[in-house]
C-alpha cells in the first residue's frame, strides 16, 4: 500500500530570536517557499512563546500557509503556575501544532511520560495537534535498550488515547545519541526506529491508526540529508532544530523532493 501521508516539516526555533528577528525569519521563509511546496508538504514553525503573536500576525496578514506551532505547554487549563502557558492560550493565537515531550524537556527538565501524556491530552482538548517526541540516549542505545525505551515512551505518552486520536497525531523520533555526541544516525537507523514506532502503534491502537499517524525524524536534519531521510517509507517529515533558524536551509529541507535521486 502506497504511503498517502502528507509530510510535515516542522522548524523548532528553541530559545532563539526575539520577536523582531522572528518576523524577519518567517518573512524570508515565506518568500523562499512556493505554492507547489505547500501542496506537497505541510510546514510549521515553532517560535518561542514571546514571538508567537508576532509570527501569527505576519502569517495571517500575508495569507501564508505555514502552520504556527509552539514548543511546549502546561498540562493544566489555568491556575497558579507562574511562568507557564496553557493550551487554551495557544489555541487563541491560532497555534496548530504543539511539541510535547521534546528530548530537552525530558532530559533537562525531567518531564516524565505521565506529564507528556497529560500535555498531549491538554493540547487535544484545545483542538490542536500534539507532536509527541520520543527517543533514546547514547547509553541506552549502546546497552541494547533503544527499542524498549521508545516502546515505553510511546505506551506512556499515548496512554488513554483512542485509536482515532492516535491516528491523527504526529510522533517525532529524536535519537538523542546522535545529537551533539559525534555519533551519526544513518537513514537506515532512522527508518528502523520509525518502523518500530509504527509497529508499536499498530500493536497498541490498530492497523488503521498505524497507517495514518505521521512519524517525523528529528536527529540533526540538514538540507544534505533530508532527501535520503524523506525517501524512507516510515518517515513522514522532520522536526528540524538548528537548520530551521536559517530560512534558506529550512526551505531546502521543505523542498527536499527536488534533490532526491
Amino acid at each position: 500500500m502506497a504511503n498517502t501521508r502528507k509530510p510535515l516539516i516542522s522548524g523548532n526555533w528553541k530559545m532563539h530570536y526575539n520577536h523582531f528577528e522572528a518576523i524577519q525569519t518567517v518573512q524570508k521563509l515565506a518568500y523562499a517557499l512556493t505554492s507547489e511546496d505547500y501542496e506537497e508538504v505541510d510546514v510549521s514553525v515553532h517560535p518561542p512563546f514571546t514571538d508567537i503573536r508576532s509570527v501569527q500576525t505576519v502569517l495571517q496578514a500575508d495569507d501564508v500557509p505555514i502552520a504556527l506551532g509552539a514548543q511546549n505547554v502546561h498540562q493544566e487549563e489555568k491556575g497558579a503556575f507562574t511562568g507557564e502557558i496553557a493550551a487554551g492560550m495557544l489555541a487563541k493565537l491560532d497555534v496548530t501544532y504543539v511539541i510535547v515531550g521534546h528530548s530537552e524537556r525530558r532530559e533537562i527538565f525531567g518531564e516524565s511520560d505521565e506529564i507528556v501524556n497529560a500535555k498531549a491530552i491538554a493540547v487535544l482538548k484545545a483542538n490542536m495537534t500534539p507532536i509527541v517526541c520520543c527517543g533514546e540516549t547514547l547509553e541506552e542505545r549502546q546497552g541494547g535498550q533503544a527499542e524498549s525505551k521508545v516502546a515505553s515512551q510511546i505506551a506512556g505518552s499515548l496512554s488513554n488515547l483512542t485509536a482515532e486520536v492516535v491516528g491523527e497525531l504526529v510522533i517525532a523520533y529524536e535519537p538523542i545519541w546522535a545529537i551533539g555526541t559525534g555519533e551519526t544516525a544513518s537513514s537506515d537507523d532512522a527508518q528502523q526506529m520509525c518502523a518500530h514506532i509504527r509497529s508499536l502503534v499498530k500493536d497498541g491502537w490498530g492497523a488503521e491508526a498505524a497507517a495514518a499517524v505521521r512519524i517525523q525524524y528529528g536527529g540533526s536534519v540538514k538540507p544534505g540529508n533530508a532527501p535520503e531521510l524523506m525517501a524512507q517509507p516510515d518517515i513522514d517529515g522532520a522536526l528540524v532544530g538548528g537548520a530551521a533558524l536559517d530560512p534558506e536551509d529550512f526551505s531546502r529541507i521543505v523542498n527536499y523532493r527536488l534533490y532526491q535521486a
